[in-house]
């Protein structure tokens, strides 16, 4: 079923607020219901020309795409700090970490995209057509580019439904492709609300749909995905697990722990979460993070002193101090930090809870902001049960230095993810994507790529 979009309200402004003073950025015009229609035909219409291309072409667009965030590092950094609050220097990674992608791609793509030949037949790729991408905030840049570079090289088309406090970034990342030498339809920024993802969806131009976001988008997109019969990938939340064993170099794991649960200021789906510390090491492990985590500065995110920045907003934080009230009341100890700072800015400081009842419903909540959750393990088959209590299974990090335990943690860690003696990061190579009620589907690597594209069968 196509379905034609008409204008038929009043389209509002998107107007992004510095979550660093609360003072009002740029604003952005909703789409009309006929600017939309133009956006999905020309999507349509790129996509017959571009599936044409050889690989050759779509790889030296990459290249150019790589050239473009390079060219505009500090651009684009600034406007996502200004955005959602990240720190610049993290910002300036995010966007680096994109020209990485795109280069990855570049270079990597004809491996990936050779036929499979077996008895009789062959196993081909091809492109399947326009993907849609609902998006979130926190990683303006990089959540979009893991699904736009691996489409770009498959052959397909992108449109883009970012949230809608980062309208800036959205429309910085369509700059890039035409600013690179793409045709106009090849990935475009839709400036539209939520309630515009259900009609594309069924729209029969849209061919699939990928997600990153809550549990409650992921089941309303993979909802509308299941009426419409198409392909859907979901990258939804985590609370990953952090694990120290008595074999683990305890400085390095305090410090990497005291990283990962304030990277973004917390608000990361496989930012660590949960430490759980073995019980033999448990009194040094928390007397060398917990200094790390008091000694984190939160502040300016412009100014390269600062730890973590601001939380993306207002009701961020507000939904992040909810949660620690819901923790006290289970019975959960907050030790210090958790308050929201004076002044201007939805800045916050980290801490960290103990005491948290695992049998209760409050430990399954994925906290987003710079809050730690820490247990303590009798031993390693504790340990994998407290990891394993929660709905989530994106990422996890486990350091030990005895082989046996680390077979157990890479056999019996229930998560798509698990970095060993190292903090979780992705990485453009390295498939990414979680089990359980963290999502299903593969980004990045070749798996991201094969996600959206049809393996088709030659017999003879």
């Amino acid at each position: 079923m196509r379905l034609l979009f008409v204008p038929n309200e009043e389209y509002p402004m998107f107007t992004s607020i510095d979550p660093a003073t609360g003072a009002p950025g740029q604003s952005y015009a909703e789409l009309t219901g006929a600017e939309i229609e133009i956006k999905l035909q020309r999507a349509h219409d790129t996509f017959r020309e571009w599936r044409l291309t050889d690989l050759a072409t779509r790889t030296a667009l990459l290249e150019r795409i790589a050239e473009q965030f390079d060219a505009n590092t500090q651009r684009l950094a600034e406007t996502a700090t200004r955005e959602m609050g990240k720190t610049l220097k993290s910002a300036i990674a995010e966007v680096q970490k994109c020209a990485q992608a795109f280069r990855h791609y570049a270079q990597e793509g004809a491996a990936m995209l050779e036929p499979r030949s077996f008895p009789g037949a062959t196993a081909t790729w091809h492109p399947m057509g326009p993907v849609l991408a609902v998006m979130p905030w926190n990683f303006p840049y990089w959540q979009v580019v893991r699904f736009m570079a691996p489409t770009i090289l498959a052959g397909n088309v992108g449109l883009l439904k970012h949230a809608s406090s980062v309208q800036g970034c959205g429309a910085a990342l369509e700059e890039m492709v035409i600013a690179a030498g793409g045709p106009a339809g090849l990935f475009q920024n839709l400036a539209i609300k939520s309630d515009k993802v259900d009609a594309l969806i069924a729209d029969d131009r849209i061919v699939a749909v990928t997600l990153t976001g809550s549990e409650g988008a992921g089941m309303k997109v993979a909802e509308a995905a299941g009426r419409a019969l198409k392909k859907v990938v979901l990258e939804l939340g985590g609370s990953d697990p952090f694990i120290v064993m008595p074999s683990a170099d305890l400085d390095a794991a305090a410090k990497a722990a005291v990283t990962a649960r304030v990277q973004n200021t917390g608000q990361s789906c496989i930012c660590a979460k949960r430490m759980i510390v073995h019980a033999d090491v448990y009194d040094a492990f928390f007397e060398k993070f917990s200094a790390g985590m008091q000694a984190v500065v939160a502040g300016d995110p412009m100014d390269a002193a600062s730890d973590m920045g601001p939380l993306s907003s207002e009701e961020q934080r507000a939904t992040v101090l909810g949660q620690l009230k819901l923790f006290e009341q289970a019975g959960a100890k907050l030790l210090f930090g958790g308050e929201a700072l004076p002044g201007k800015g939805a800045y916050m400081s980290a801490g960290i809870l103990v005491d948290v009842p695992t049998d209760h419903e409050v430990a399954n909540e994925e906290l987003f902001g710079p809050i730690a959750m820490l247990f303590k393990a009798a031993d390693i088959d504790e340990a994998i049960g407290i990891a394993n209590a929660v709905p989530f299974g994106l990422g996890s990090s486990v350091w030990t230095q005895d082989a046996d335990e680390r077979a157990r943690f890479e056999r019996d860690i229930e998560a798509g993810m698990i970095a060993v003696n190292k903090m979780l990061a992705s990485a453009p190579e390295a498939p990414f994507g979680g089990v359980k009620r963290s999502g299903h589907g593969r980004e990045l690597g070749p798996y991201g790529l094969h996600e959206f594209m049809n393996l088709k069968t030659v017999l003879g």
